[in-house]
């Protein structure tokens, strides 16, 4: 029975519709990576969480096992190759094949230009840029060849023409990375697969709550003229864009921020505050 609920974004999928897939998930252990791993495995498909950290994703594969889904926890870092290709070997090796790759995993810290070390900016660049290459460059192929599947890169709103003055680095490399997902969307779409970003607002986790040294409540809070996300509302996009209801969306980037960005812009007025 399918559910429907304004409160349960994934509930209007039906509980069936992707079983005999399998998605791999970056950044799987929490926020929107969690999310997504359940949202797959409540619509029956198999599903592989991978991040630095193993106790996380531990937690999630019992959730999702939970339901009544499968699931590989396994140890990536996505900058490194090798650990990709192990990633991709280890998810064939479980589950047969691989139908959606969710590159979730990244991440950046806070800082205006000036304060910006060398390494500082070449981590953050390596982390989301290279490393969505290195996922997408060894997954593609297998992708390619099934001739079926759907990739989804999850970035962030300060990747356009406003910029990122709250983080230059990361918003370099991410609208990096939506400049890659357009650039290869033609090669996928030749062999049927689709791939598409999302840039989510602010979305409301424990992890996000605690950068501020806030609950959850309290980070719901804050003042704001749009509306913050649950990790569901963004899950549910990126199911929907695995769907053949989404066939025909590709090399596409789709922003889920409930106009925050065409009314305020959180952070960077105090960021120039203290230049």
């Amino acid at each position: 029975m399918r559910v429907q609920s304004d409160t349960d974004p994934v509930g209007v999928f039906a509980p069936n519709l992707l079983s005999g897939r399998t998605a791999v998930v970056t950044g799987g252990g929490q926020g929107i990576g969690r999310a997504t791993a359940l949202a797959f495995a409540r619509c029956g498909a198999s599903v592989v969480v991978a991040s630095r950290g193993l106790e996380k994703l531990e937690a999630v594969a019992l959730e999702v096992e939970a339901i009544g889904g499968q699931c590989l926890a396994t140890t990536v870092d996505i900058r490194d190759v090798a650990s990709v290709a192990q990633l991709h070997d280890d998810s064939l090796e479980r589950f047969g094949a691989v139908d959606f790759v969710i590159n979730n995993a990244g991440g950046q810290f806070k800082s205006t230009p000036f304060a910006i070390s060398d390494n500082g900016w070449r981590a953050v660049v390596d982390l989301n840029l290279n490393g969505t290459w290195n996922m997408c460059s060894r997954f593609m192929p297998h992708l390619m060849e099934r001739q079926r599947g759907a990739i989804v890169n999850v970035v962030h709103i300060f990747t356009g023409e406003r910029g990122a003055p709250m983080f230059a680095h990361s918003g370099a490399a991410r609208a990096g990375v939506v400049n890659l997902t357009r650039s290869l969307a033609p090669y996928l779409e030749a062999r049927d697969v689709t791939i598409n970003a999302v840039a989510p607002g602010v979305t409301v986790t424990p992890e996000a709550a605690a950068n501020y040294g806030w609950t959850e409540d309290e980070f719901r809070a804050q003042a704001s003229r749009s509306r913050c996300a649950d990790p569901d509302d963004i899950a549910a996009i990126i199911l929907f864009l695995c769907t053949p209801a989404a066939r025909m969306i590709n090399g596409t980037l789709i922003t889920a921020d409930a106009a925050c960005t065409q009314t305020n812009w959180p952070l960077v007025d105090e960021m120039l505050d203290s230049v």
